[in-house]
């Protein structure tokens, strides 16, 4: 069930994240995972997202098999030339990447949302449980204003 589970997780991830550290914090194998992600519909721009992920002596120890930490933090920049898709204009935005954090219940998420007003673009990482939601999150931003940007649409209209 495990493995079915991981391999829809996986199916649904709409960027793909690249391991690029991972720094040991405690005797009992705790680690703090950074990941790198581009964006797939804005080329030149990286985001490196951190999480907190649990080893098992510290599940066994604690009993709690299924709870991780839901703080994690996100920094974004440009690293290279920027590229606009075709991408969601709504205050809502997009989902941009998206990973299972325990077995069924908690999973990571990366939206990216556009400021008109600003120019910007905004990538919020948070956490979401079946349960409850959780109110850590993180944001990052990446100024288009002064950039020379590349619109595949044409530029939004304001």
């Amino acid at each position: 069930m495990f493995a079915a589970l991981t391999l829809v997780a996986a199916s649904a991830t709409t960027a793909s994240a690249e391991v690029v550290g991972k720094v040991g914090v405690d005797w009992v194998g705790n680690d703090i995972i950074i990941e790198a992600l581009s964006d797939p519909k804005v080329k030149g721009v990286t985001c490196h997202v951190t999480y907190f992920d649990r080893s098992i002596i510290d599940r066994l120890q604690k009993g709690n098999w299924f709870e991780d930490p839901s703080n994690n933090s996100i920094s974004c920049r440009q690293t290279g030339p920027i590229e606009v898709g075709s991408i969601d204009l709504s205050r809502e935005g997009e989902e941009v990447f998206r990973q299972g954090m325990s077995l069924i219940w908690k999973t990571l998420a990366v939206n990216r949302i556009y400021d008109k007003a600003n120019d910007t673009l905004i990538y919020l990482v948070h956490t979401r449980e079946l349960t409850q939601g959780s109110a850590k999150m993180g944001i990052s931003t990446v100024p288009l204003y002064g950039q020379p940007v590349n619109w595949a649409d044409g530029k939004p209209s304001p």
